[in-house]
C-alpha cells in the first residue's frame, strides 16, 4: 500500500489498513473512502506521564485514533502540510499542535524543556511559544506537520551551525544540540523587545524545518 501522498501544499491523503493505523489532529479529517473509524485518545501513543504534564501545563493537544480499511485526506486550517519519513535512527522534535498525521507505529513521547539547557531550555520555550513540554517521535514510519507558508530543510553538521528565529522553527531531527543566543548587534537595531533579537542555534548532525512565516499555529 502507498503511503502519505500530497493531494496538494495543503492537503494530504494517508492509507488506511490492518498495521497502517495512525494518529490525527482531532478535526482535521476532510473526507474518508472506507470503512475507516476515528476513535478520540487521551495518549495518542503517549505515555500517561508525559501526557498528565502537559494536561497540567494546558499544552495538550486533542488527537484522534484512525483505524479501518481505506484512506482518510487530512488538512487543518488552510496551512501548509510537510511529510517527514523517519528511519528509526532519528529523533523528531515538534510541538504537538504542530502534528497533523503520524503512523501508529511511531514512538511518541514528550520532553520536558528543561532537558535541552536546563533553564535556558525553559526560557527557549518561553520565547519560541512551545511552552514547556515539546513531542518527540522514534521509529520507522511517517508523519506530518502543519506550517505557515510551508518549510525548507536546512542540514546541521559540526562544522554547520544553523543559526533560526525562534518564532520561524517549527521542528528539528538528528543529533542536535540547541540553545537560546542574543545577538547583540541585531538587538541593538531592531530594539530589546524583537523577537529578532533572540535566535536559536542548532549544532551538531541533523535537519531543522524552518517555516515561511513568524506566526504560530
Amino acid at each position: 500500500m502507498p503511503g502519505y501522498q500530497s493531494i496538494n501544499s495543503k492537503m494530504l491523503q494517508v492509507p488506511i489498513g490492518p498495521g497502517q493505523e495512525v494518529y490525527s489532529k482531532r478535526g482535521a479529517m476532510l473526507a474518508y473512502v472506507g470503512p475507516v473509524s476515528f476513535a478520540p485518545t487521551a495518549t495518542a501513543g503517549q505515555g500517561v506521564g508525559g501526557t498528565l504534564g502537559r494536561a497540567v501545563a494546558g499544552e495538550r493537544s486533542a488527537m484522534m485514533h484512525v483505524t479501518g480499511q481505506g484512506s482518510v485526506m487530512f488538512g487543518h486550517g488552510g496551512l501548509y502540510v510537510t511529510v517527514i519519513d523517519l528511519q528509526g535512527a532519528d529523533t523528531l522534535y515538534v510541538e504537538a499542535d504542530r502534528l497533523l498525521v503520524h503512523d501508529a507505529t511511531l514512538q511518541v513521547g514528550t520532553m520536558f524543556m528543561g532537558e535541552q539547557g536546563g533553564v535556558r531550555g525553559i526560557v527557549r520555550g518561553a520565547v519560541t511559544g512551545q511552552g514547556l513540554f515539546t513531542s518527540t517521535l522514534m521509529g520507522h514510519g511517517s508523519c506530518a506537520v502543519l506550517s505557515h507558508g510551508g518549510v525548507m530543510e536546512l542540514p546541521i553538521s559540526p562544522q554547520r551551525p544553523v543559526h533560526v528565529d525562534p518564532q520561524a522553527y517549527v521542528a528539528h531531527r538528528g543529533q542536535v544540540q540547541n540553545k537560546l543566543t542574543t545577538a547583540v548587534g541585531l538587538r541593538d537595531l531592531v530594539g530589546r523587545g524583537s523577537g529578532e533579537a533572540f535566535q536559536l542555534e542548532l549544532s551538531g548532525s541533523g535537519v531543522v524545518y524552518v517555516q515561511a512565516s513568524e506566526r504560530k499555529i
